[in-house]
């Protein structure tokens, strides 16, 4: 009977709470259910492994060098031309031998001429200006201290008119055949220690590899943060350092 007279203010207010309880309810069991879901989620990302980049690198010295010069001479007259070339060569080779280089490890290029023709507004007018003459010397050698020092003192020879183009020493390791394995080794061990702190941070360990890839190996200036795609080989400079990478998945527990 009570019920019966009860206000319209009352009854209202009872089927908003009824609402808000069986909402609370609705919340709770889509909450519950979502959280299974991402539990689950992170689960199947675990089981199919972690990936991580482990890398290394290695301090190498330069032991071999390629040193190419290119002498140059332009006359009027191209025996004149070729009589330079042949002056400055020599001279150059006096600069290098006399310097410690032996003569066994010099490379001369054959002479190589060619016509500086007269243009106007673009069309040749068939008047020779000048003739080119060119030589190539290439040193090849295993003192690379000896090169460096050379190129850096060639000035000395320039001054008395000898006409050198120097491109400078290339500096090359012999001995990266043998630093390969080592570094990709180093590198193994570095990705197994940077996926063990990774999984254990969660709760985790790691087990088997599943696959590997080796990155370029990387050769480069000391200090020096460049690296390319394909693999970078600095030839500038006598001291380098080489750094390989690799990719490795593993297996999570």
């Amino acid at each position: 009977m009570s019920q019966l007279n009860e206000s319209p203010i009352i009854t209202i207010e009872r089927r908003k709470a009824v609402t808000i309880i069986i909402s609370a309810v609705i919340i709770a069991i889509a909450l519950g259910g979502g959280l299974t879901k991402v539990g689950s989620g992170f689960a199947a990302r675990s089981n199919s492994g972690i990936t991580v980049t482990g890398s290394a690198k290695v301090s190498a010295t330069a032991d071999n060098a390629v040193w190419t010069l290119n002498v140059q001479a332009s006359t009027p007259r191209v025996g004149d031309a070729i009589t330079k070339v042949g002056a400055d060569v020599a001279a150059l080779t006096a600069y290098l031998t006399q310097g410690g280089i032996p003569v066994d490890a010099l490379t001369l290029g054959s002479v190589s001429t060619y016509a500086n023709q007269e243009y106007v507004n673009g069309n040749a007018t068939g008047r020779i200006l000048s003739h080119n003459a060119a030589r190539d010397v290439v040193v090849r050698s295993k003192d690379v201290e000896l090169i460096s020092k050379l190129s850096q003192g060639i000035g000395t020879l320039l001054q008395t008119g000898v006409s050198v183009n120097n491109y400078g020493p290339q500096y090359y390791v012999s001995t990266l055949p043998t630093l390969r394995p080592q570094l990709l080794e180093e590198a193994m061990k570095d990705a197994q220690v940077r996926a063990i702190a990774l999984t254990k941070a969660v709760g985790g360990t790691v087990g088997a590899v599943i696959s590997v890839t080796a990155g370029p190996f990387q050769v480069t200036t000391q200090d020096s943060t460049m690296t390319d795609s394909g693999g970078a080989y600095d030839t500038s400079s006598i001291a380098k350092t080489v750094t390989s990478t690799v990719s490795v998945t593993f297996k999570t527990k």
